[in-house]
């Protein structure tokens, strides 16, 4: 029997890339998922193609998780929809690079309003849902940048320290209620969209260095010799929203090929 059989599963940051294979994954281990995005149209047309792998049923919402009225609005439509709620998977996120004296406000703002706030607002609504119930599991998508600095990247890096900080302090608050709170480290996921797209290219012109070289900079920095997959993180992700991680709350797991270690 699949790990998390009957269980119902939201997925913020869920249309595309990691997101997409997380619902996946708890798809195939027998939730049910709300598959939530910004990009509305692409979240329904990963809802439908998770639904038509695995038979499970899933639906999509489009929601910005810095706006809190539209974050109600998500958690009310989950719990109409299915019943209940009993996982949260914290993965929207957004990067932005640069040195700190050209860091624009407006790109600082934007990181922590939806790396930070968004994750605040997801976990403050689904809380109230999973105390009535007196069971669920938070997972934050946080980032091997939740443990140490990124270079150029102090933005990023400063929205992904509060997220654990954020994660210990609601995991206190929520473990008498039945409810753990955790969250995931990941590597660099060197095939994401996210470095495909967008990272190489920014990574490339500050360094001087080709998409090529950059990536090779970057496997390089590992003990294990690779970069970070969707299937790594989603192993993670199902453990700690199972019972098989009972006993665990308030964790920042790396999954990280021992680039990161504490």
């Amino acid at each position: 029997m699949s790990q998390l059989t009957g269980r119902v599963a939201l997925v913020t940051g869920g249309a595309q890339g990691l997101g997409a294979a997380l619902c996946l994954r708890l798809a195939r281990e027998g939730c049910d998922v709300m598959v939530a995005d910004l990009n509305g149209e692409q979240a329904t047309q990963t809802a439908d193609a998770v639904a038509q792998e695995t038979g499970r049923r899933c639906m999509a919402v489009t929601v910005n998780v810095a706006n809190e009225e539209q974050v109600r609005a998500m958690v009310e439509a989950t719990v109409e929809v299915f019943g209940r709620l009993d996982i949260l998977v914290a993965n929207a996120g957004v990067v932005r690079a640069g040195p700190v004296d050209e860091m624009s406000l407006r790109d600082w703002q934007l990181v922590m309003d939806v790396n930070l706030t968004g994750y605040f607002l997801c976990a403050k609504h689904v809380a109230a849902v999973m105390k009535r119930q007196h069971s669920g599991a938070i997972v934050q998508i946080n980032s091997k940048s939740g443990k140490k600095g990124s270079f150029k990247n102090g933005a990023y890096a400063a929205s992904k320290f509060g997220g654990v900080g954020l994660t210990q302090s609601i995991a206190l608050e929520l473990a008498e209620h039945g409810v753990r709170v955790n969250a995931v480290c990941p590597g660099n996921l060197l095939d994401s969209p996210l470095w495909v797209e967008s990272l190489y290219s920014q990574y490339s012109k500050r360094l001087g260095i080709s998409e090529e070289e950059v990536r090779q900079r970057y496997i390089d920095q590992v003990p294990m010799r690779r970069g970070c997959t969707y299937e790594d993180v989603a192993n993670a992700v199902v453990f700690l929203a199972s019972d098989q991680s009972s006993y665990m709350t308030g964790q920042a797991i790396n999954v990280t090929g021992g680039q990161e270690m504490r």
